[in-house]
């Protein structure tokens, strides 16, 4: 059985889908303490030929609290309609503007203010629409001893849910070490994902934008192809 990690990202790029869409099992962390400046709440949108930041708005709490403890800002009522604004004016010259409205405001007008769930539904209704069907589990309901940091942690969890192989992104090169998950029976991999390009427009492509791009210029055919530009290693 294949597991990968992760944090849960807001629409994040496609990378992330092609890990999500490579193994049987994807982990969400929701008892990890949340971190400024990542991706957890914000990504980069198309917006006149460059890439801006679309952010969620979070309730001020400790910057200890976990995902799993956060909540969007009491002004997300206000503030969500000005994202799908944005949204709606970048992209609705775009060939799959209709149908991928549809599902990204879905996305938006979910009511739940915690902050891991709304992540959970976003790539929930994203995965649906591009036929990811990676079984999706939050890190909190596995029976481990969650205070382990690392690659204690992830082999942890990986024994805890069978796991044959662990795919991590490329970046984790440096973090975790074949031969500490050898010793226990699992084989370490590698994501690397290759070079993916797609017309935005007449503008000089700019990669690695949220998902939201991807879907917006690609059909759901396109998608699949792209989902698996990308090797182990």
């Amino acid at each position: 059985m294949k597991l990968a990690i992760m944090q849960p990202y807001l629409f994040p790029y496609i990378g992330y889908y092609q890990l999500m869409n490579a193994v049987d099992e994807f982990i969400l962390y929701s008892n990890i303490q949340y971190t400024k400046k990542g991706w957890i709440n914000r990504n980069r949108v198309l917006v006149n030929g460059k890439d801006e930041y679309i952010i969620l708005p979070l309730k001020k709490g400790s910057d200890y609290l976990h995902i799993k403890d956060r909540y969007l800002a009491d002004t997300w009522e206000v503030d969500r309609k000005k994202l799908i604004n944005r949204i709606t004016e970048s992209y609705r010259k775009a060939p799959n503007f209709i149908e991928v409205f549809e599902v990204i405001e879905r996305c938006i007008l979910y009511q739940d203010k915690n902050l891991f769930n709304f992540l959970l539904w976003s790539l929930q209704q994203i995965n649906e629409y591009i036929n990811i069907t990676t079984k999706l589990v939050t890190s909190s309901t596995i029976e481990i001893n969650h205070s382990l940091k690392s690659e204690e942690k992830v082999i942890a969890i990986c024994k805890a849910q069978n796991a044959t192989t662990y795919i991590n992104p490329i970046g984790g090169v440096g973090l975790y070490h074949k031969n500490g998950f050898s010793n226990v029976g699992i084989e370490l991999q590698f994501l690397q994902a290759k070079d993916v390009e797609y017309n935005q427009y007449i503008n000089e492509f700019v990669p690695w934008l949220s998902i939201i791009d991807v879907l917006m210029f690609n059909s759901v055919e396109e998608i699949r192809l792209l989902l698996k530009k990308y090797e182990l290693v």
